[in-house]
């Protein structure tokens, strides 16, 4: 692997309406979520389908599903993650952040956080206390990730902390003592309800077998699910929060049943989900994380098309359980990509396009770490202003939030391009256009006449 908001009701848009910095088209999704919705859904593979048949087989603002409803409570599903360094680092970003309420999530050590708990039952909450003040005080969703564990649960000595040994697992003996420190954890922050279990599998890989310890984690997961519950019925828990990676090229691991234009996902990763939801004690939701690169790095494609990996796991955990899914973690740029921002920031957006469309309940955004003026992902500036990355979570959780209903909107008229470039997502109110090539294009979006530079990307109120 690698940063809270009040409502927004009150508050002027946070890009213009007419411009803007994020987005994408892809394939039109569908989210039933009762049976009255079935209809809508049957119409939008037809849409889907017929698309490409001309402006005729669609019609502006026809109904074509909805962004997904998520976990009960609250739930924002756009946001991102605090990491090492964060709000403390640069305090004048706050109200940056607070602008427009979003998800934040915390880890409970590591991450910016101390150990909590350096010997058994001495607790010290000092900087995950910090770190939760500051999720309130700018109107944050808080999502607790609980992860790590203290050194004396993994074999070493109590009253020290070696952070090189931060991504050890837990030992099966000290499941329960796990479990018992998430829920002093959810006494302590009552307001709290939404908690991932563990992070990416960490020390969860069995070697010998060559696969993933899914029953290690499994038995984690409920120890902690069962504790959660039993201290707060309210609390709302997700897991496996596992990487589903993927190859570009043929690999052994390589899945027959989860495959596109993009490559394979890694069998592997499907078999743990596959165990963890049959074997679970319960859920609210399903977590996962992931990139849209292979893990072949070598194999270099379009990475607009790569984007599509993520709407396939997507629609193939909805698949396995009626469960709303959310995306932990994701990523989009290889290293060294040399990519410009522009770049960046519309591939960004066309991945949280093909969450919205492929009906994925939420995606949270890592904060990287990096200086000022070479990060280009980065979600503010040492100053507090915000940074492209951070206008791209506000701005799909001012205009897309939870149930937002999806329409229709034809392109047409495209010159400098053709209309798969064009990377599109609407509501009645708000329409979301990306220029997906570096090259200047011209077309008619849902009614709208567009210019836009190359990687350009495009708020237009309706």
């Amino acid at each position: 692997m690698k940063g809270l908001p009040s409502p927004a009701s009150a508050t002027p848009p946070l890009v213009s309406p007419r411009r803007g910095r994020h987005g994408r088209r892809g394939p039109v999704w569908m989210v039933a979520l009762a049976a009255a919705l079935l209809g809508v859904a049957v119409a939008s593979t037809v849409l889907y389908f017929t698309r490409d048949s001309g402006p005729s087989a669609v019609l502006d603002d026809e109904p074509v599903g909805r962004i997904s409803a998520g976990p009960d409570g609250e739930w924002a599903a756009w946001g991102f993650t605090h990491t090492q360094n964060s709000l403390e680092a640069e305090p004048a970003a706050a109200a940056t952040v607070e602008r427009q309420r979003v998800l934040q999530a915390q880890h409970i050590m590591g991450f910016g956080a101390d150990n909590p708990q350096p010997s058994p039952g001495r607790y010290d909450w000092t900087s995950l206390d910090r770190r939760m003040r500051a999720i309130r005080d700018t109107g944050g969703v808080p999502v607790v990730t609980l992860c790590c564990a203290p050194d004396w649960m993994k074999g070493g000595p109590a009253g020290a902390t070696d952070w090189t040994h931060l991504e050890d697992a837990p030992l099966p003996e000290f499941y329960d003592a796990f479990a018992e420190q998430a829920a002093q954890v959810a006494r302590r922050y009552p307001d709290v309800r939404y908690f991932f279990v563990w992070n990416e599998f960490k020390g969860f890989f069995n070697r010998g077998q060559n696969r993933w310890d899914h029953e290690g984690y499994t038995a984690l997961y409920n120890k902690v699910y069962t504790a959660l519950k039993k201290e707060n019925p309210d609390a709302l828990v997700g897991g496996p929060y596992i990487p589903l990676n993927s190859y570009a090229d043929a690999h052994s691991e390589a899945s027959g049943e989860v495959r596109g234009p993009w490559g394979a996902a890694d069998q592997r990763g499907l078999d743990a989900v596959r165990y963890w939801l049959k074997n679970k004690a319960g859920a609210d939701f399903i977590v996962i994380d992931g990139s849209s690169l292979p893990e072949d790095r070598t194999a270099h494609g379009d990475e607009f098309a790569a984007n599509a990996k993520f709407g396939a796991l997507t629609r193939w955990l909805r698949a396995q359980e009626d469960l709303p899914v959310v995306w932990a973690e994701w990523y989009v740029e290889p290293e060294n990509s040399g990519w410009t921002p522009q770049r960046l920031h519309a591939v960004q957006a066309a991945a949280m396009i093909e969450f919205a469309e492929s009906g994925a309940a939420g995606a949270l955004y890592w904060s990287p770490q990096g200086s000022p003026g070479a990060c280009n992902g980065c979600l503010w500036t040492r100053e507090g202003a915000a940074l492209p990355s951070l206008d791209l979570q506000q701005n799909f959780a001012r205009w897309f939030p939870p149930g937002t209903e999806l329409v229709q909107a034809p392109v047409a008229n495209v010159s400098g391009g053709s209309e798969k470039d064009l990377k599109v997502l609407a509501s009645a109110e708000q329409l979301l256009v990306v220029n997906a090539t570096d090259r200047a294009m011209t077309a008619t979006v849902g009614g709208e006449k567009l210019q836009l530079q190359p990687y350009e990307i495009r708020w237009v109120g309706r």
